[in-house]
């Protein structure tokens, strides 16, 4: 990247798709009907309002503005996701493969940005460690799913 203003874009990217993320598993939550996995979701959605916050941070550090919303394609995920698990017979393995889905994609959006050597280190240091949660929450997720198959 050759500018602050395009290192704030990158980051604005990733917000946007941490506040999807956030809403992605607010509606997960609100679709089972297992107490654990509802509680598990409320927590990851707490994660990535944590996440945001601090890419805001990040970006307001570089001079510029965090963007404020959700992406177009997060809300057609959502949306599909919802669809899917209105007609499914097993809820709780539908919002599973979804939340798989998307933790797979974020960990991809998150790979792009930290491969780009002219970020500062401390916002690459702040990505790895947000992928790594990441990460972390597609194996549990791929996990529980296992355990509803």
């Amino acid at each position: 990247m050759s500018t602050t203003k395009e290192m704030a874009e990158q980051l604005n990217e990733l917000l946007e798709k941490n506040y999807d993320s956030e809403k992605g598993f607010k509606n997960a939550a609100e679709d089972v009907k297992n107490s654990r996995l509802k509680s598990y979701f409320e927590q990851k959605a707490q994660q990535r309002y944590d996440f945001g916050h601090e890419l805001k941070s990040e970006i307001r550090n570089l001079g510029e503005d965090p963007d404020k919303g959700t992406s177009l394609k997060g809300d057609a995920h959502r949306a599909w996701m919802d669809l899917k698990t209105a007609f499914s017979s097993d809820n709780e393995e539908a919002v599973l493969e979804e939340a798989i889905r998307g933790e797979k994609v974020a960990v991809e959006d998150y790979n792009k940005i930290i491969n780009n050597a002219e970020l500062p280190p401390s916002t690459v240091n702040l990505l790895i460690k947000q992928r790594n949660a990441i990460e972390r929450t597609l194996n549990e997720v791929k996990g529980l799913e296992e355990a509803f198959d």
